[in-house]
């Protein structure tokens, strides 16, 4: 069973920054960083793929979010900057054996962390 823990979260006011962890216990797999708002849907943010190490992010974070990974750690990141209240949500960590081209899309990732509340005030 594939275990995935995110780490990071936290209260930050409008304009900071928050770097979040999500340790994987295993690699190869494209892995996905999702959120959600109360009250919202799961929202896609940023995939970063095992195999060319390729990044895809959604519009309304581009320049301001950046996915990255370390393979001998096992672990992917989400460094956040310029911080915005609409960036409040809970986000999770996701793995995918192969996205596929869908890596917007929840259902392709097959692991799932727990979550870790991000909270920004303005």
């Amino acid at each position: 069973q594939v275990q995935l823990v995110e780490s990071g979260g936290g209260l930050v006011q409008a304009g900071g920054s928050l770097r979040l962890s999500c340790a994987a216990s295993v690699n190869g797999y494209d892995m996905g960083w999702f959120r959600q708002a109360p009250g919202k849907e799961r929202e896609f943010v940023a995939t970063i793929r095992w195999s060319r190490g390729t990044t895809y992010y959604v519009d309304s974070v581009k320049g301001r979010f950046a996915i990255s990974r370390d393979n001998a750690k096992n672990t992917v990141y989400l460094q956040m900057n310029s911080l915005k209240p609409e960036d409040t949500a809970a986000y999770y960590c996701a793995a995918s054996r192969n996205t596929y081209g869908r890596y917007y899309a929840p259902n392709v990732y097959d692991y799932w962390g727990q979550g870790t509340q991000v909270t920004v005030s303005s």
